[in-house]
Parts: C-alpha cells; structure tokens; sequence
C-alpha cells in the first residue's frame, strides 16, 4: 500500500487568502532522509525477539501508523508551542524550533509507544546490534523501493510547513486572488529552480542555490593545484592524486626535493650529478673515495653519448644505465 502524494498547490488560509506553497527544497529533502531511518527503528523494536514476525512484515502498517501520527502532531505544534510557552515558565522543557528536532522528537515518541518487552529494555535500546539491524533495515527498503524519496519528500513539505514555527524554510506569504499570488511565486526566494550545472538534476529554492552550487558534484572547477585543466567537482579529487601534472611528489632519488610532478624531468637534469653519486655509491660501495665518485660520475657524463643518465626518472633506470656505461667502458668503449 503506497501512501497517497501531495500535489502542491496554494492552499486556502484563514479569511480565505491563498498562501505560497513554496518551501526549501533543501530543508524538505534532509526532512525527508529522515523518515526512513525512522520507520526502520519502529518495525525492529516491535519485532525484537518475535520469531514469527520480520520487520519487513509490519513495514507498511507502521508506516501509515506513524505517518499520521507525527502528521496529526505536527498539525497542532504551532499552537501548542504558543499555549506552553505563555503558561510555562521553564524554557528547558519548551520545545525546540527546529523542524527537524521536532520531527524527530515525534517519531521518537512514536517509536516508544509500539516498543515490544525486549525494545523496552535499556541495554538493547544503546546496544550496537539495534544499530546495525536498523541499518540493514534501512538499505533493504532503499533497495526495494518500498518507500521512495519523492513520496517521502511530499510528507516532509507537510510536515515541514506544520512545525516550522519562525517561518525559516517555509513562505509564510499570503494574497486575496490567485493573480497577485502567481505575481509573487515568479519572484518569491522558496521557489524551486533546477540547478544550471550539466548533469546535475537537483531542485533547490532559489535562497539555496548559491550554497548548493558551493558543494554541487557537477560544477565545473578549475583544478584546485593549478594545472589549468576544468572538471567536475566530484573528479577533483581523484584528478589531483592520480593525474594531475601539479600532483606534489618526492624526489625518486631521495635527494629531499619536493615539486610538481610535471617538473621531473627538469628536477632529474639539473640534479645529475647529486643522483648520480647516489646510485654509485649504491653500487660500488666503498670502491672509491669521494673524489673518485665524483670523477667516476663525470666520465660516465663523458662517455653517455645519447644522454640516457640524464633521461633517468627512477634509481632503477638509473642504475641500469650506469651498468651498461661501465660495461662499455670495461670493454674499451663504446658499441
């Protein structure tokens, strides 16, 4: 059994003015993700230790159970936070003018109410086998479908127009005739507008969309180490750590220099030398002294006609070269 969605519309007021149905978008959506999570801690805790009923069993009962439970709560919030405000004179006990404190506050209670003996027990309430059946719970819904966003998210708008008290993320606006309404939903800061990035299907008020398009995965971005390149921000990280030419790295010779990877080549050539007494010493150990490495690595300079030391990225290639140098050396020259 679906639960029936909301068409969104304006909405006829006291004294028969018409209110704008906008509300943030991005507000109803997190309202939204909690629900599901929600529900999935109903239908475990009533079903603890009960061998002939799985949670999946009781998901749709629970469901509009709790629906118009936390619906009908929600419908007298406003007024019920005014009476205990004016009669109470303890601010802790208030309620908090969060919607999303409230709305929790409301499955909560919910939740405590259709708890069997064992979800009343405090141990299993905390333990982390709760958490993790809640878990497991809340992905096999997800992968069924059996509560999808969008019938959740017309819900939410409900409950969030119910409990937002200051009017936060909702229009509180009101006109006498539609034309005057229509003139002010074309400009009102609730409205939903699509997000202009290429790929990215999201609808957020307009008052949200400079921070969405802050964190939007689809937005174009100039690399963030400055090789030029544009991509998506969703591939800026693997970019910078994977191909970036502006990817920081160490110098392969351990000579302590640090640079952008695209500038190997020019750190490998202007730091032959200090490589390559690096490598000899390696090799040869103590067959020379100081000096005589340093003499040793420019005839080998000498003798690299086709400059394959100074193409050398790593110890390795390094080595192989300087091998292949001596060998030629040790036979009289070159081949």
């Amino acid at each position: 059994m679906e639960l029936p969605v909301a068409e969104p519309g304006p909405v006829r007021s006291e004294g028969l003015l018409l209110q704008c149905p906008y509300c943030d978008s991005e507000a109803m959506h997190k309202l939204a993700q909690l629900l599901l999570p929600g529900l999935a801690a109903v239908c475990i805790d009533c079903t603890t230790g009960d061998l002939f009923r799985k949670p999946s069993v009781v998901a749709v009962d629970m469901r509009k159970e709790m629906v118009d439970y936390v619906t009908q709560r929600s419908e007298t919030f406003i007024s019920d936070s005014l009476i205990e405000s004016e009669a109470s004179q303890d601010e802790e006990k208030e309620m908090p003018e969060d919607p999303f404190e409230v709305v929790s506050i409301f499955m909560d209670d919910f939740s405590s109410t259709k708890r069997n003996i064992i979800g009343h027990v405090s141990g299993w309430l905390m333990s982390d086998s709760r958490e993790d059946k809640i878990d497991d719970f809340v992905q096999e819904m997800e992968m069924t479908r059996f509560w999808p966003l969008e019938r959740r998210e017309a819900i939410a708008e409900v409950l969030l127009k119910n409990v937002d008290l200051k009017t936060k993320y909702h229009c509180p606006e009101k006109y006498e005739n539609e034309q005057r309404l229509a003139d002010h939903k074309a400009q009102c800061s609730f409205r939903p507008v699509t997000c202009p990035n290429d790929g990215c299907r999201a609808k957020v008020s307009v008052r949200c969309m400079t921070d969405h398009d802050s964190a939007c995965l689809f937005k174009i971005l100039t690399c963030e180490q400055s090789c030029e390149k544009r991509l998506m921000r969703r591939d800026m990280d693997r970019h910078c750590v994977t191909v970036c030419p502006m990817r920081p790295m160490k110098c392969p010779f351990g000579c302590d220099s640090s640079f952008p990877e695209r500038n190997l080549e020019q750190h490998c050539s202007e730091f032959l030398q200090p490589h390559l007494l690096k490598v000899l010493k390696a090799i040869h150990k103590k067959g020379f002294t100081d000096e005589g490495f340093k003499d040793h690595a420019l005839l080998l300079e000498k003798q690299d006609i086709d400059g394959k030391l100074g193409k050398s990225r790593e110890v390795r290639s390094l080595t192989n070269v300087v091998k292949n140098l001596e060998a030629k050396m040790k036979n009289g020259g070159s081949s």
